[in-house]
């Protein structure tokens, strides 16, 4: 629990670092050189004394997007540490943080850094070039031509049909996270928007619009990741610190459609699983970290669009099934709420830079459980959560606390 010392498991986070997301038209290298520079001048710390450098992959056909570690190392200026390149999709910058983490717990390293960057594509994400018949990512958009946009406006209609949520409720969404990221240096888009403004857009996957969905973003994200022992040597007695990071796995049968798989499970022989795969992630998290979702001041969620941050509402256990659109209705999860979820602005103020995407919002509870948020604080915040899903069952979930 937050406020108490620290536990086996906690790390401290010493560094924060971000380079503003947008269309900037250079190496995602560079971005992520920047990140890193500035998360280790947060932590006053020289390169030097990084041991370990952990890399969120980004997805290219050469080889320096896929051993982002060392592709970071080397841009900082080769100085022997370990190099570890991760790739999850969505998910890599958190499972990225849990591979630092693991090397601090276990006494590989003392100081690591995390970086994530990336220079996105213009439009939606598609597969890499090629014929893979065997891949069922590239298969989606082959068989079904079902892009990013086309599940989410899929989830979206399910919503409608299941909760009777409307299309102002999906702006809704849009309209807090653009008010939060109005105040937020390193968000794309800082303008507010209006309901009216939103449902006018056009028309993208029906029931959603174009102000519904998150772009594809350049942008990047790095932390500096220290035991409890190194940041009191450091003068840092009370450090922000990690105390758990969930990277849960989908439970045999899927009975709700998940691309880019494109069937689900049969539940005949098999009951269906108590938890559905996004509520696992927070569960999991909650249990390692031992609170609860009473204990959060605030949260990160994966936004990629309106109706799924309604979901995952209740994937964390903010409120019942189906109550998602009135606990936003209610202001619970806006700026001076009881809760408020993506203070950052989300992904609907900063679009999609994969790899960084799940660092940022680590970088965002950093500040916030600092009170260093400025016009965004949540005031008093001391537990704060992330939570966000990549392709092919990987979930990630992350506590922070003060």
């Amino acid at each position: 629990m937050a406020g108490e010392l620290a536990t086996p498991g906690d790390i401290a986070v010493l560094g924060a670092g971000m380079h503003p997301w947008g269309k900037w038209g250079r190496s995602f290298v560079e971005y992520g050189t920047k990140a890193a520079r500035e998360a280790l001048a947060d932590a006053g710390l020289d390169w030097q004394a990084v041991q370990s450098v952990v890399g969120a992959d980004t997805v290219r056909g050469g080889y320096p997007g896929y051993v982002a570690g060392a592709t970071f190392a080397r841009a900082l200026g080769w100085q022997g540490a370990r190099v570890t390149s991760v790739y999850a999709a969505c998910a890599s910058g958190a499972q990225a943080i849990n591979t630092a983490r693991a090397q601090i717990l276990s006494g590989m390293a003392e100081v690591a850094l995390v970086v994530g960057a990336d220079a996105a594509p213009k439009g939606f994400f598609a597969p890499a070039g090629g014929e893979r018949p065997d891949d069922p990512d590239w298969l989606r958009f082959r068989v079904l031509g079902a892009t990013n946009p086309a599940y989410f406006g899929l989830y979206a209609r399910r919503r409608m049909a299941l909760y009777g949520e409307t299309t102002d409720d999906f702006a809704r969404v849009k309209v807090k996270n653009s008010a939060a990221g109005a105040a937020n240096p390193y968000a794309r888009y800082r303008k507010q928007v209006t309901v009216q403004e939103v449902v006018a857009s056009a028309v993208v996957a029906d029931p959603l619009r174009l102000l519904d969905i998150c772009a594809t973003s350049d942008g990047a994200a790095a932390l500096v990741l220290t035991s409890m022992d190194f940041a009191r040597r450091q003068g840092v007695t009370d450090p922000v610190r990690i105390r758990a990071v969930s990277t849960a796995t989908p439970r045999y049968p899927r009975t709700v459609l998940d691309l880019p798989d494109i069937a689900t499970d049969s539940a005949a022989a098999v009951p269906e699983p108590e938890t559905g795969f996004r509520a696992s992630i927070a569960h999991s998290a909650y249990e390692e970290a031992g609170i609860g979702p009473e204990d959060l001041s605030l949260a990160e969620v994966y936004d990629l669009s309106t109706a799924l941050e309604l979901e995952w509402y209740e994937d964390l256990g903010l409120c019942g099934a189906g109550e998602g659109a009135k606990l936003l209705r209610d202001g619970a999860t806006a700026l001076g709420g009881r809760l408020p979820v993506n203070a950052s602005g989300g992904l609907a103020s900063f679009g999609e830079a994969v790899p960084a995407q799940a660092i940022a919002q680590v970088c965002e509870l950093i500040w916030q459980l600092r009170g260093q948020a400025g016009a965004r604080q949540v005031p008093g915040a001391r537990v704060g959560m992330t939570a966000n899903q990549g392709l092919f069952g990987h979930g990630s979930a992350v506590v922070v606390v003060r």
